[in-house]
């Protein structure tokens, strides 16, 4: 609602019905993609392609580990590390093709001891975005979890075929 929509003057005054035709569609293509609000399903993929770097990273440094040691199953781990790896790129490239389809981008703005904040632009808008670590540990401990149960039931999946 518009200061001259609650302004009762302006309902006397005489507008093209172009004009009119014209407000009313921007005012429903608003409402269709979410207006002037970033929405929650949004904000869930802007923190999870900020978060999708670090998780590959942690993958790789564990990888790195698991080829120095001496394990027998290290060619296995690094093949669930590889999958998971796999998957993460996937994602990544699936939230930023559907973050540009939203028409929403981010960059990181600054960072505190405890808080990292990016700025997000969308639709001729911009908003702060704040993510604690301790938010980032619980999301990245969970997405991980998320990759390793996938990956299980996978392998449940190709080891009930040979059976």
């Amino acid at each position: 609602m518009t200061k001259l929509d609650s302004n009762e003057r302006w309902k006397t005054k005489m507008v093209l019905t172009d004009h009119v035709d014209q407000y009313e569609g921007q005012q429903e293509q608003q409402k269709k993609i979410g207006g002037a609000l970033l929405t929650n399903e949004e904000r869930r993929m802007v923190r999870d392609l900020i978060l999708l770097p670090y998780i590959d990273e942690i993958v790789s440094k564990s990888m790195g580990e698991i080829e120095r040691s001496g394990n027998v199953l290290t060619k296995m781990y690094l093949m669930c590390g590889r999958y998971i790896q796999h998957r993460i790129s996937k994602d990544t490239w699936d939230l930023q093709k559907e973050l540009k389809r939203h028409n929403v981008r981010f960059v990181a703005d600054e960072q505190d001891d405890f808080i990292s904040y990016y700025k997000i632009y969308f639709r001729g808008y911009d908003e702060q975005f704040g993510l604690t670590r301790d938010v980032m540990r619980t999301e990245i401990s969970l997405r991980l979890t998320r990759y390793s149960s996938e990956l299980g039931s996978n392998l449940k999946d190709m080891v009930k075929g040979f059976s």
